[in-house]
C-alpha cells in the first residue's frame, strides 16, 4: 500500500501564500504522477497542478501564475508553493499519487491523502 500525508494548510488573508507538502511513503516501486486537487464545499473534487516523474507540469486555468508544483522524487515528496491566494482558493487540498508497489510493480493505482484545509480570508 501507498500512504499520503499532507501538510501546510491552514488559514491566510487574501493576497498571502502557503507551501503545501506531501510525502509518500509504503511499498512503493514507482511513482508516475503526483498532483494536488481541491474541492470547496458543495463542488466536485477538481485538479490543480500535477507533476509526472518526468518532471513537467499541469495547471488548472485559476492556479496557472500563481501556484507552482515541484517534486522531489528521490524522498517521493510533492509541493504545491501558493502564491497571491485568493477567497476562491478555500477548499480541502489533496494529494494524489499514481504508483505502482512492490507487489504488483506493473499496475499503478490512484492514492489519496487525508486532505488539508486551506482557507483565505480577511
Amino acid at each position: 500500500q501507498v500512504q499520503l500525508v499532507e501538510s501546510g494548510g491552514g488559514l491566510v488573508q487574501p493576497g498571502g501564500s502557503l507551501r503545501l507538502s506531501c510525502a509518500a511513503s509504503g511499498s512503493i516501486f514507482s511513482i508516475a504522477a503526483m498532483g494536488w486537487y481541491r474541492q470547496a464545499p458543495g463542488q466536485q473534487r477538481e485538479l490543480v497542478a500535477r507533476i509526472p516523474s518526468d518532471g513537467s507540469t499541469n495547471y488548472a486555468d485559476s492556479a496557472k501564475g500563481r501556484f507552482t508544483i515541484s517534486r522531489d522524487n528521490a524522498k517521493n515528496t510533492v509541493f504545491l508553493q501558493m502564491n497571491n491566494l485568493k477567497p476562491e482558493d478555500t477548499a480541502v487540498y489533496y494529494c494524489n499519487a499514481m504508483a505502482s508497489t512492490y507487489y504488483r510493480a506493473n499496475t499503478y493505482s490512484n492514492y489519496w491523502g487525508q486532505g488539508t484545509q486551506v482557507t483565505v480570508s480577511s
